[in-house]
């Protein structure tokens, strides 16, 4: 066992962890942080997307040894006050999800994207997301969410 610290979603944690235990186990198991959805366990699907220290990762495929001291960020974290984040309601209003499998994931990198580049034209958008997989929506109404929360995310 290793023990780690990390800070999700603005609390901090100390447990010890087997040394081979994936960061989305640990955030789903552990930490009840259930958001975060185990989809393939390669890293092709992007469902699993948390923020870790800033950036978007696919937590399927980091070991919660390697977030020791880092500070994670899910898609529990987002929503502050009982007011969703700016990309969050982008999604609902633009109807960017149908089953919702991929939509943490998707906000997730969303964000990350924006935060990078908080203008990015369609096809940016679309190179932006390449990593994260929706079997239903067809993409269009992801692009048009980013697209409509561009220079509101954080």
């Amino acid at each position: 066992m290793t023990l780690i610290n990390v800070t999700v979603d603005g609390v901090e944690y100390q447990d010890e962890v087997e040394p081979r235990m994936l960061l989305v186990y640990y955030l789903r198991e552990r930490l009840g942080k259930t958001g975060t959805v185990v989809g393939c366990d390669t890293s092709n699907c992007g469902a699993c997307t948390v923020h870790l220290d800033g950036h978007s990762v696919k937590s399927c495929n980091v070991l919660a040894v390697q977030a020791d001291g880092a500070e994670i960020g899910t898609i529990e974290g987002l929503a502050q006050n009982g007011e969703l984040h700016p990309m969050q309601k982008a999604f609902h209003e633009n109807h960017a999800l149908q089953c919702g499998y991929c939509t943490p994931g998707m906000i997730m990198q969303s964000i990350d994207l924006l935060n990078d580049n908080p203008d990015p034209t369609e096809q940016e958008i679309r190179e932006g997301l390449e990593g994260n997989l929706c079997r239903c929506t067809g993409y269009h109404n992801i692009v048009k969410a980013v697209q409509a929360a561009a220079g509101g995310a954080k």
